[in-house]
């Protein structure tokens, strides 16, 4: 059984037992996430697909950590001009672990 949900702006396909790996949500370590925004949840044969979303179906999760991603570099630079500027990012991201999916109507 897995199901396809949004966290954020990205959609990822969670299956029972699994990690996901999102962007941050405002969530501590160890608390229990709920994702009701679910598109399609598929069990053997059985696949619900929402209009946009499936009614009552959501996704139990757990927090694992917090951690960070790998930084980005980001060079701007115009020839001939003395124009240069340097900026890096790393971009904070959660690890889920996947309870339960519950179907929905």
């Amino acid at each position: 059984m897995y199901a396809v949900v949004k966290s954020g702006t990205h959609q990822y396909k969670a299956l029972v037992g699994n990690e996901l790996i999102v962007e941050r949500i405002p969530y501590a370590v160890g608390a229990q996430v709920e994702l009701d925004q679910v598109y399609l949840v598929a069990d053997g044969e059985e696949v619900m697909v929402g209009q946009p979303v499936v009614a009552g179906a959501k996704v139990i999760a757990t927090v694992i950590e917090e951690l960070r991603g790998p930084k980005v570099r980001i060079f701007k630079y115009r020839p001939k001009e003395r124009y240069r500027r340097r900026q890096g990012h790393r971009q904070n991201y959660m690890r889920l672990h996947v309870d339960e999916i519950v179907k929905g109507v």
